[in-house]
């Protein structure tokens, strides 16, 4: 079959060779302030990495639903081994929740999930794998600008090179902190002058509760409910409750909030079957294809942390069990 031509456009520009993003790169992190000679040690030899490129493209966050990634995460082990990890750091846990107003539970839940409890960091250096995506074009801005702060990084003497080691995305460490958030809420929690988010489990927590506190999260709030809904209910709910417009993809999969008593006048109860508290507090719905979710405000910190609801049910229900 003849397709009839279309108006010309013009060709789209030919991607430059790997060699020549990274001479891209060097010239700007040399404007950017970085040292020469930290640039140049970073970069030489590097070279791109295709099964980092594939990684990217099988998230498990992205490919399984809240219901399969949960079940596959929240074992019968995970929580127990969680609570263990509770009862074990304890006292640690109390200082960073003083300081932070983060709840124990759930440092330990993002501990356990992100990095199996310090288990699995990741040994992929970090600056090859960033500078592998930011060479692809899927989202080669978001991960341009994590390089630049990757090299930050090293030339603040924060980190040295053989440190930045982590995941095929380039989170780092046992909070899995990606490097802006590494310069933006890692701190040094036991004060010894160093900021070692890959074996010291002060400074691990230390950072995870400042970076949660600067995410919104609220002492003594709750993140969801695991609610009971009918095919009837959420017929009305499609009709009369839109789907958010704006923020990262897994919060354009809420609804817009509305008061818990508006849910309750929508047909909407507890997984239990019992009725949903009396409340005014602002609520979103997240739907799995067999368990649905009333989340709060501090739900969208957790979502801040990993835009992922998969992820963030997770994280919420294994703080559950942990704080049980």
């Amino acid at each position: 079959m003849v397709i009839a031509a279309g108006p010309q456009q013009t060709p789209p520009a030919a991607q430059p060779t790997f060699e020549e993003f990274l001479a891209g790169v060097r010239t700007e992190a040399v404007s950017r302030g970085i040292s020469p000679a930290i640039v140049e040690l970073a970069l030489t030899d590097v070279e791109p990495e295709p099964v980092v490129v594939a990684r990217d493209r099988a998230q498990p966050e992205l490919t399984q639903s809240i219901d399969e990634y949960a079940t596959s995460r929240l074992t019968r082990a995970t929580t127990a081994n969680a609570r263990l990890m509770a009862t074990r750091h304890a006292s640690l846990l109390a200082r960073v929740e003083k300081a932070y107003g983060v709840p124990a539970s759930l440092m330990v839940s993002i501990w356990g999930l992100e990095s199996n409890f310090g288990k699995f960091t990741g040994s992929r250096p970090t600056i090859a794998a960033l500078a592998t995506l930011a060479y692809d074009p899927r989202r080669s801005t978001l991960f341009r600008n994590e390089l630049f702060h990757a090299l930050t990084i090293l030339d603040r003497k924060l980190a040295k090179l053989d440190d930045l080691k982590g995941s095929w995305a380039g989170a780092m460490g046992q909070p899995q902190f990606m490097p802006s958030s590494f310069l933006r809420h890692a701190v040094d929690f036991d004060e010894d002058g160093r900021i070692d988010i890959w074996k010291t489990e002060a400074d691990v927590f230390g950072s995870m509760g400042n970076y949660m506190k600067a995410a919104g999260w609220t002492a003594g709030e709750r993140w969801g409910r695991d609610v009971r809904i009918s095919k009837a209910v959420m017929a009305r709910i499609d009709n009369g409750v839109p789907m958010r417009k704006t923020g990262c993809r897994a919060a354009r999969e809420l609804t817009e909030p509305r008061p818990v008593n508006e849910w309750r006048k929508l047909g909407v109860t507890l997984a239990g079957g019992k009725a949903l508290p009396t409340s005014t507090m602002p609520a979103s719905l997240v739907r799995g294809r067999t368990r649905h979710f009333l989340v709060y405000k501090n739900y969208e910190a957790i979502l801040d942390y990993n835009c992922s609801n998969a992820y963030a049910v997770s994280v919420g229900l294994l703080a559950d069990r942990i704080g049980s």
